[in-house]
């Protein structure tokens, strides 16, 4: 009766310290429904692919940061579970107290008093905690639910990578702006256009002065042989030609000439009856008189025959085509070393244009490749503020699939724990009674002396109390 008194009253205490009790649960979902992008600074392409299975290691990680010390530090300062009675004077008994004791204890009270386990073929993560107060239960998951969160987001998303891709995209904007200005002005200042195209055309240009050049070199050397063919034809063509000829006789001109010698000698004496001999007229009609006296004795002689010439049109002909020859020479020559200048011009304008198209290729490579990086971590910062904006959403990989709520109802009814611990009282009570019948060795009654000792019983005399 002792032992049934007792086991009662322990089942009933049990119970009533038992009913006490109420836990908080919620279940935390681990999927892959969303794909943050690599950070990285080389160019990424989003594909819409199909999000892989969640594995046992990643489930076992969202446990471990389930039960991570920093985050349930952190609910135990949102909860204020260091300043219960029980942590309280846990720390102020134990040694070593100080100011952070009672967190550290009351953060290793929690961390085996939160249960998480997870679901048996599923993705789901159940986290329970029980408490006296419901609030208390309720507080700690919610706290715990949050907290979670934001660490799964601080610790699958690095920090400041939004920061740092807007950082580097405002730079090489600047650096964009400065290349295309650097561009602007060297245009401006080279006056280049399309040095792609000027060079095609100042290389069609050189091609046709090459051309024209050698079109010139050979009209020269054919002027300059033409001019020495008719040179020599020349030579050997007379400049004039006979156009008539009349034959006149002897008689005719002794005629004439006796004329002159009647009329010389007529002045002759004329000028004696005026001057003395040796007077110089006189002296000169002498002379004519003596001159025409030879003639008359030399055409006695000789006969004359009368040629009338003119120019040769072959001659002529040979001249003016000389003429020409030697001015359309001249011409060619001026030509070739006028195009010998323009040909050198034109290399040596097309070296400087290469040179400046060198140097405007190195600008606009330095352009696009700024404009490219521009681009590339433009994109990226859009990336990161819309992983960012997701983060704060808390649209993550792990979702509060059944969130915490405040319990009602105690975990055990109290009623049922009386009930059972009755009929364990029972079974106590009686099993002390029979294990205390086993362990006494004395006899109770007449009978039990006849079973055990197989002796008949003469008499018996009971033991009376006094």
């Amino acid at each position: 009766m002792v032992c049934f008194a007792g086991a009662l009253l322990c089942s009933l205490g049990g119970a009533v310290l038992l009913s006490r009790n109420y836990e908080s649960r919620m279940e935390i979902l681990v999927n892959r429904e969303r794909l943050d992008p690599v950070v990285t600074t080389e160019s990424t392409t989003q594909l819409p692919q199909m999000a892989p299975q969640v594995t046992e290691e990643e489930i076992n990680s969202e446990v471990e940061l389930l039960q991570s010390r920093d985050v349930l530090e952190k609910v135990v300062l949102a909860c204020g579970l260091q300043d219960t009675a029980t942590a309280a004077w846990l720390t102020r008994l134990l040694p070593g107290h100080g100011p952070g004791t009672e967190v550290s204890r009351a953060v290793e009270v929690l961390g085996k008093q939160l249960k998480v386990k997870i679901v048996s073929k599923t993705n789901l993560i159940n986290v329970s905690y029980r408490s006296r107060d419901p609030r208390i239960a309720f507080e700690v998951l919610n706290n715990l639910a949050t907290l979670y969160l934001e660490k799964h987001v601080a610790v699958h998303r690095p920090a400041g990578s939004y920061e740092f891709f807007t950082k580097e995209a405002e730079r090489y904007h600047q650096a964009l702006q400065d290349s295309e200005a650097r561009l602007a002005t060297f245009d401006t200042q080279e006056g280049l256009v399309a040095p792609e195209e000027e060079r095609t055309n100042m290389g069609l240009k050189l091609a046709d002065a090459v051309a024209a050049l050698h079109q010139a070199q050979q009209t020269v050397a054919a002027d300059e042989h033409r001019v020495r063919d008719v040179q020599r034809q020349m030579h050997a063509t007379p400049a004039r030609s006979t156009t008539q000829q009349v034959s006149n006789s002897a008689e005719v001109l002794l005629q004439q000439l006796q004329g002159n010698l009647v009329t010389a000698q007529v002045n002759r004496d004329q000028l004696l009856m005026k001057y003395a001999p040796t007077y110089p007229l006189v002296q000169q009609v002498d002379q004519q008189i003596k001159q025409t006296k030879a003639a008359i004795e030399e055409a006695e002689k000789t006969k004359y025959v009368n040629l009338t010439t003119d120019r040769d049109p072959t001659y002529e002909f040979l001249r003016e085509d000389i003429a020409r020859t030697q001015a359309d020479l001249a011409s060619q020559k001026a030509t070739a070393i006028a195009l010998d200048r323009t040909i050198a011009s034109l290399r040596q304008k097309m070296v400087e244009l290469d040179q400046k198209a060198l140097k405007q290729a190195d600008l606009v490579r330095e352009s696009k490749a700024n404009e490219t990086n521009y681009l590339l971590y433009l994109s990226k910062r859009e990336q990161e503020r819309t992983s960012d904006a997701l983060d704060m959403k808390r649209i993550a990989n792990v979702a509060l699939a059944i969130p915490p709520a405040v319990p009602s109802l105690p975990v055990h009814n109290a009623m049922l724990i009386g009930i059972g611990g009755f009929f364990l009282s029972i079974a106590v009570g009686m099993g002390a009674a029979y294990l205390a019948e086993y362990m006494d060795p004395s006899f109770h009654t007449p009978n039990e002396v006849v079973e055990f000792l197989k002796i008949p019983l003469v008499v018996a005399i009971p033991k009376l109390r006094a």
